[in-house]
C-alpha cells in the first residue's frame, strides 16, 4: 500500500511573485525628475550624475532629462541623466562624440 496520498493539483499552488528587476528606461529616453530609471539588486549598475539611489538600489532619476550609460570599465556601467541640450534624446551619435581625424590635405 502506497503511504502518500495520490492527489495533484491540490498540493501545487505555491509560488512568490515576481520582482520586476531590471532596466526600466533605456539610454536616450527622455524622463521626467523621480522617474525609476533601474531596479536592482546590488549596485549591477553604478550612479552618475542627476541620479539617485533608493536602499534597495533602485536608480532614479533627479532632474528632467535624457539617460545615459556610460561604460566606466569592462564590466560596470553608470548611469547619468543630462538636459536635453546636453546630452539629445535618442542618444548622442557615435560622430559627435568622437573628435575629426585630420585629412592629408591640412
Amino acid at each position: 500500500m502506497a503511504h502518500k496520498k495520490g492527489v495533484g493539483s491540490s498540493r501545487n499552488g505555491r509560488d512568490s511573485h515576481s520582482q520586476r528587476l531590471g532596466v526600466k528606461r533605456y539610454d536616450g529616453e527622455l524622463v521626467r525628475s523621480g522617474t525609476i530609471v533601474v531596479r536592482q539588486r546590488g549596485t549591477e549598475f553604478w550612479v552618475g550624475n542627476n541620479v539617485g539611489i533608493g536602499k534597495d538600489h533602485t536608480i532614479y532619476a533627479m532632474i528632467d532629462g535624457v539617460v545615459c550609460f556610460e561604460q566606466i570599465s569592462r564590466h560596470k556601467k553608470r548611469i547619468s541623466v543630462y538636459s536635453e541640450d546636453i546630452y539629445p534624446v535618442g542618444g548622442a551619435n557615435k560622430s559627435i562624440l568622437t573628435t575629426p581625424v585630420a585629412s592629408a590635405a591640412d
